[in-house]
């Protein structure tokens, strides 16, 4: 993992999952803070519509409001700020300018905060379960800096990112986001095994490793697991599947994905690598929802996408994908062709339900 990972991220603290992996990371941000003797720097804000696990510190830090209703979530010391979701979000400002607000929520909620209370910021390169909300470019360029200026560790999840969706290793990387951790899992052993960690900076080992850190998991670093991930990694190296993302299939399939928004139902198309989303509205100009209950023209979409041998996940009225890494251009054609096929149908149903604008 260290030859792998980008920067100065060299070590690794293992775990089972994504969720054990982010609730290390709350407790090593804290203890590494504390070790430098600011002690009162443990606060960790994330984003709303994010998620980074299912377990109570994990999913305090996401921002799932269907999460945090059961079991009294959030946990003490985690903030949220608004994503960046424009399409939903941005009102009448362009992305660019949106993208910078939304950066600067980041500035304005570690000001209102304190900078010497805040310890992090954890956020996906782009939010996959929240509906593949790909952030304006104009984003993580000021967030970064925000990172930077306040003294705030930057924490990737790279859970769905990592491990050449995005086209690269890891979503960090496509994105030119430069973190003092990731979060890795599912990708890293392709789910045959689970496996996550941190990969922390040489700065954070260094810190952490004047003193015990008192944490871990039972299966932590299993043999089997690890063993099932090297061979994994093996093969996306030999195969370069990654390059075949980036250079081969990933174009292809991204000029085919955005042409999708020629469908009146499809306002907005946006991928990266081999993870997708389109966004239904009965009005493009306006970017207006349905007249129903949000989500319900995502089922009906997602059923027609089924019928249709498609698997296309609806997050509220917006549609995801997340193809195998090694679909070829072939395939590609299919799920275009599907994608379009039961865009038709899902837009007959809805008309003839009155659930157009």
């Amino acid at each position: 993992m260290a030859e792998l990972a980008p920067y100065d991220l060299n070590h690794v603290f293992f775990a089972s999952s994504g969720s054990e992996a982010n609730d290390t990371n709350i407790r090593l941000v804290r203890h590494f803070w504390a070790l430098k003797g600011k002690p009162n720097k443990s606060i960790i804000i994330s984003r709303k519509n994010a998620y980074h696990g299912s377990s109570v510190g994990s999913g305090s830090l996401g921002g799932m409001t269907a999460m945090h209703d059961q079991g009294g979530m959030p946990i003490p010391d985690i903030h949220h700020i608004n994503q960046p979701n424009w399409w939903s979000e941005g009102g009448d400002m362009t992305p660019e300018d949106f993208g910078l607000a939304c950066a600067q929520k980041l500035e304005e909620k570690i000001k209102s905060l304190g900078a010497d209370r805040v310890a992090a910021f954890i956020a996906e390169p782009v939010q996959g379960a929240g509906g593949v909300i790909v952030a304006p470019d104009t984003y993580w360029p000021e967030v970064q800096r925000i990172c930077d200026h306040y003294g705030i560790l930057l924490i990737a999840d790279e859970v769905i990112c990592g491990f050449g969706r995005t086209g690269s290793w890891f979503g960090s990387q496509t994105l030119n986001i430069k973190p003092d951790i990731m979060t890795i899992a599912k990708g890293l052993s392709s789910g045959y095994q689970p496996i996550g960690g941190s990969i922390v900076s040489d700065e954070i080992e260094s810190i952490i490793a004047k003193d015990e850190f008192n944490h871990g998991y039972t299966y932590s670093s299993h043999p089997v697991a690890a063993a099932v991930a090297l061979e994994n990694l093996r093969i996306i190296e030999d195969e370069n599947i990654i390059g075949h993302v980036k250079n081969d299939v990933g174009p292809y399939l991204k000029k085919a994905w955005e042409e999708l928004c020629n469908h009146p139902l499809v306002g907005e198309a946006k991928i990266v690598g081999m993870m997708g989303s389109i966004a239904l509205t009965p009005n493009k100009e306006t970017r207006a929802p349905f007249k129903s209950e949000a989500g319900t023209v995502g089922y009906i979409c997602r059923e027609r996408c089924f019928a249709n041998n498609l698997i296309m996940r609806h997050v509220g009225d917006r549609m995801i994908i997340s193809p195998p890494l090694i679909i070829t251009k072939a395939e590609v054609d299919i799920l275009i062709q599907r994608a379009n096929r039961a865009l038709d149908e899902a837009m007959e149903k809805i008309i003839q339900e009155g659930l157009m604008c």
